[in-house]
Formats: structure tokens, sequence, C-alpha cells
């Protein structure tokens, strides 16, 4: 019998090696005593709350918030001790029911997305075919006065050109109205109304789990965004966002895009409220 030492001391002598080596708290935490990093480093390398850090290496994930956030923080603490992620993830899956299926955005911000596609009267194909018509009639003019002779060539060579002058200067008008209905891309949102705050969030290089709600903390999204999906949220208040993967997201807000250099696998809580983006 060891005399002074507490019970975690003893704990190695026990005969429970293929349960330590089945939690993913135990790997986690002997993963960063064995790169020689305290919670502090890897609090700092990740943004991962000190707490959270604790929780984790003693498997208890209530403080994540959810299965999203734990995933999220799991895949982080890896890669900042040097583990594969993926093992720890999938045996959290099997642990905690598998990972949920995605759910669909509001319908709302669904209208919102296709709304600006509408396009107007194709003024342009119009304005073509007037123009088509008068070149035609010109030439066919053209052609009959060479009939004619030489002086006939002359008069209607002067005629014509008044008559391509008049058809030609609508053009300019036609091309000028038709230009603002063009469907603006996915990520102009610089017309944003002012009363509102608009959050485009999307993942042109990689993918995320994300999670989005309302300043009523009404769940607008929670699921996976895909490689080059985009989804836009809007409240009259704020957005609060959860970026499982926010390396891989890329912010625009109230039509400012968002410069923070995030760091791949790090899970962010952001909020961003009407004017100048701010970071919650």
């Amino acid at each position: 019998m060891s005399i002074g030492n507490s019970p975690e001391d003893e704990r190695p002598f026990e005969d429970d090696r293929e349960e330590a080596r089945l939690s993913i708290g135990h790997a986690l935490r002997q993963a960063r005593i064995a790169a020689g990093l305290t919670v502090d480093d890897v609090t700092n390398a990740t943004r991962v709350r000190i707490s959270i850090v604790h929780a984790i290496e003693a498997d208890d994930f209530a403080p994540c918030g959810g299965d999203v956030y734990a995933r999220g923080h799991i895949r982080t603490l890896a890669k900042a001790v040097h583990l594969d992620p993926a093992p720890l993830i999938a045996q959290y899956d099997a642990e905690h029911g598998g990972r949920p299926a995605p759910t669909p955005a509001a319908p709302l911000f669904e209208a919102e997305r296709i709304r600006p596609e509408r396009r107007g009267p194709n003024w342009t194909a119009a304005m073509v075919a007037a123009i088509v018509a008068v070149v035609g009639f010109v030439g066919f003019t053209a052609f009959k006065g060479g009939d004619d002779g030489g002086g006939g060539k002359t008069q209607v060579a002067e005629g014509s050109t008044p008559a391509t002058s008049k058809s030609a200067s609508p053009t300019p008008r036609t091309s000028t109205s038709d230009t603002p209905k063009a469907a603006p891309s996915d990520s102009a949102i610089a017309a944003a109304p002012q009363d509102k705050v608009t959050v485009q969030v999307s993942a042109p290089d990689g993918r995320s789990w994300i999670s989005a709600k309302d300043h009523n903390g009404r769940l607008l999204f929670d699921g996976l965004l895909k490689q080059g999906d985009s989804k836009t949220f809007q409240d009259s208040q704020k957005i609060n966002l959860v970026l499982g993967d926010a390396g891989a997201i890329q912010l625009y807000v109230n039509g400012k895009k968002i410069e923070d250099s995030f760091q791949p696998g790090a899970v962010e809580r952001l909020t961003y409220t009407k004017g100048d983006p701010q970071v919650g």
C-alpha cells in the first residue's frame, strides 16, 4: 500500500487500461502531456476555454453546448496535440447516437436567396431584332437603288444615314434601363437594408458545421455547409453564429467582408449587429 499518494497517482496500477484507452478525454490528455503542453498552451493555441478543455479531458461534453460543438472542440484539440481527429470523432458518434441529419434553412431565407434571380423582359433581344430589321431594310433599299443608276445610288446613301441614326439612338437608353435588372452575384449584399443585420456565410474551400440564431434565440440553421455552399441570414437586431471549422468559412456582414484570420479547425462563436460588423 502506498502512503501519501492520491487516488489519481494510484490509478495507473488499477486494471483499467482498456477503459482508459477507449476514453476520448484520456486520449487527448495523454497526447497533450506527451507533447509537453499545458492546458493554458492548448487554450491559447485553439481559443477553446480552459473550463471546456478540462471538461473534455474528463469526458464531460455537456459544457460544449451540443454534439455539433463537441465534435468541433474534439477536432480542434486533437490537431493541437498532434492526434488524428477522425478516430476520436467516430468514437464520439458511436457513443452519442451518431451524427444528426442536417437541418434545412428556414423558408424565409430560401425565398430571400431566390428572389434576386428574377429577371425583367429581355429588351436587349427586342432591340437587336429591331436593328436587324432596319439594317435589312436599308440594304434592300440600297440594292434596289443600284438598279436605277448612279444618281439613284447617291440619293439612297444619303437617306439611309439618318434612318440608321434614328434607329440606333434608342440603343444606349434601352441598355441602361436593362442593366439594373441583372441578377446580383451571391456575394453582392452591399444593398442590404440599413435597419437590419445581414450575414452571408459561405464555404469556398472546404466545409464546416454552422449554427445561426436570431436575437430571440430562434434557430435559423444548424447543419453542414458543404464546399461551395452559401447561406444568408437576416434579423432586425443581431445574428448569433457558431462555426465548427472557422478556417473554412468566408463571411460578409452588412455588405462588408470579414477579414479575421480564423484558424482551420477552430470553433468560433460570433455575434453581428446593425452598423459596422463587430465580433461578439
